[in-house]
């Protein structure tokens, strides 16, 4: 009998520790059979900062390495200009990429570094317990916005991906979703175009994911679903923002 499906080379077979209905498993899946349809699995140097992320290296086979948080982009910077043959990203959340990490960011995307960025946008501060987050929504009730995201006091959210899609030294940005197949189908080209990129040589990549987080929202994980699609999709639309090729 034909097999269609199973553990990807790239993945460990170990109990994960995410919340039930929490995207990042799914994330993490893509970006295994990425790295496996593109054969890069031995070139592969991944980088994971503080935040949900922070125990990647147990679900990924293959080298993985900590950043202090906020800093992955430089990491990446260094360990991509020493091995410059080395398929690097990094792994990140909102707090991590769009608030201490913010200039590690910018200026890595501004410089044009050859490597890609995995975004992962919950519009909140999941390990730390749900605190507002630069892409919290407007009204969005978190730990510490319990009334809601007020812009007059908060600012508004954070759009990172139209930001960064300005700078010069940007390749290859785009936004999708895991809320569904249909997107999570959309999520994984993404990805891997995104690795193409840095393959060829063309500079700075970003995908951007729209991901749950029911216990940060408060919500079911069937309800996260529906958050998604009804709240975050409005604020933070999908699609292809841009792309040099």
């Amino acid at each position: 009998m034909k097999r269609i499906f199973g553990r990807p080379e790239s993945m460990q077979d170990v109990p994960t520790i995410y919340c039930p209905g929490c995207g990042h498993g799914i994330v993490h899946r893509l970006i295994y059979e990425v790295i496996d349809e593109l054969g890069i699995r031995e070139k592969i140097i991944a980088v994971a900062p503080v935040g949900c992320a922070v125990l990647a290296y147990q679900y990924w086979k293959f080298d993985t390495t900590e950043a202090a948080h906020g800093r992955p982009p430089a990491v990446a910077t260094g360990i991509k200009r020493v091995l410059p043959d080395r398929i690097v990203f990094t792994y990140q959340g909102d707090g991590d990429l769009a608030a201490i990490g913010t200039a590690e960011t910018v200026h890595a995307a501004n410089r044009g570094e050859n490597i890609t960025v995995i975004f992962v946008n919950n519009a909140v501060y999941g390990m730390t317990g749900g605190q507002m987050a630069p892409t919290t929504l407007t009204g969005q009730k978190t730990l510490t916005t319990p009334s809601g995201r007020e812009p007059k006091i908060a600012g508004y959210p954070i759009k990172i991906s139209e930001a960064l899609a300005q700078l010069d030294g940007t390749a290859y940005v785009e936004r999708v979703a895991v809320n569904g197949p249909k997107n999570i189908l959309k999520a994984k080209k993404a990805i891997k175009k995104a690795f193409q990129v840095q393959l060829e040589n063309r500079g700075f990549s970003l995908v951007e994911i729209l991901s749950m987080c029911p216990t940060g929202w408060w919500v079911s994980p069937k309800e996260a679903l529906r958050w998604v699609e009804e709240k975050m999709l409005p604020e933070f639309p999908l699609g292809v923002i841009k792309d040099t090729s």
